[in-house]
């Protein structure tokens, strides 16, 4: 990882020294958060171009939802939902993710203007991403995953959630690599929601330095997930709807950039454009402290609030921490949707 603040840069993306803000459009009928509002293309590059607005340095546009129990939609569908919103947003310089898990999406995709994959299944869903993707020579998002959320293939079952995630990361990351997408052109999700349940969720965000020390930038994925339903609900009552968990996740954000996450990837972008660039300006302050005359801190938190734009340097955070909680047996409850 080559910036000063350790978040790494990633080949083909624009470089930000502050965690970037990745804005989620769901041009589906039916994800868990969102499904239905974004369903028309010209609604869907609004709203995009709106999350740009408030903040969003990318936008992550997906055509098919990852909730449990979801019916997998056909090849034809998932194009002509996904490839006019990817072309849209890219006509007008905004820096698109597409989100699927069929390399025909991804190709065209990356045609019509998106810079970046983002696989859920990271290259196990299709045999020919892979090879699409290093073909293309662009970047690739490699989440943990262990198949599809339905039926037998959800296993939520772990003895230890962070060693077990980083170690299957690992070989899945080698696997990419093998392929023939180059190194720095790779980011790692741990998957939050995808085959684990709140306490799982809870331990890999305690332990986020163990998901950087595999060498690659790393994308938090918490938005409005169930576990974090569960944190508010308490141990007695009824988790708030997926839409009432924003402050949640911006709490989140601001944990992750702390971490050292190079972006975190969100439904509702102005509080958590807003949390990444309060916890920069502290790592700002951290940086400066004790500095005679120094006031480069008070110039960071003055800063005006341009969508996109970059924070001056700083150096790696130290993220370590004591041991957290360590994963538990169980079936997974939680939304691993997009």
């Amino acid at each position: 990882m080559s910036n000063q603040s350790g978040r790494g840069h990633i080949a083909g993306l624009p470089e930000w020294d502050r965690c970037a803000v990745m804005g989620v459009v769901n041009v589906t009928p039916d994800s868990f958060s969102d499904g239905g509002r974004w369903f028309d293309t010209t609604a869907a590059v609004k709203h995009g171009l709106e999350m740009v607005d408030q903040g969003a340095d990318l936008v992550d546009v997906g055509g098919e939802s990852t909730r449990p129990g979801a019916t997998r939609v056909d090849e034809a569908e998932e194009l002509r939902r996904v490839i006019p919103v990817v072309r849209g947003l890219a006509s007008e310089g905004v820096v698109v993710s597409v989100d699927t898990m069929r390399a025909s999406v991804a190709e065209q995709a990356l045609a019509a203007g998106a810079a970046l994959v983002n696989d859920v299944s990271g290259g196990l869903a299709d045999p020919a991403m892979i090879p699409v993707v290093a073909d293309a020579g662009a970047p690739f998002v490699v989440m943990h995953w262990r198949g599809f959320l339905e039926g037998g293939n959800v296993r939520g079952v772990y003895d230890d959630v962070v060693t077990e995630v980083v170690d299957e990361l690992h070989a899945r990351v080698e696997a990419v690599l093998a392929g023939g997408i180059a190194p720095d052109r790779i980011v790692v999700d741990p998957g939050l929601g995808f085959s684990k349940d709140a306490e799982h969720d809870l331990a890999l965000l305690a332990h986020l330095d163990r998901l950087r020390a595999l060498g690659h930038p790393l994308l938090v994925a918490a938005s409005r997930k169930r576990f974090l339903g569960r944190v508010l609900a308490g141990p007695e009552g009824a988790p708030p709807p997926a839409r009432e968990r924003d402050a949640a996740t911006a709490a989140v954000s601001a944990l992750a950039a702390h971490a050292g996450a190079w972006a975190v990837r969100v439904h509702e972008v102005r509080a958590t454009a807003d949390a990444v660039r309060v916890a920069r300006a502290v790592e700002g302050a951290r940086t400066v402290s004790g500095a005679p005359g120094a006031d480069r801190a008070h110039q960071t938190l003055g800063t005006p609030h341009t969508p996109g734009a970059c924070a001056p340097d700083a150096r790696p955070v130290d993220t370590t921490g004591p041991t957290g909680p360590t994963g538990t047996a169980g079936a997974p409850t939680s939304e691993g949707a997009r």
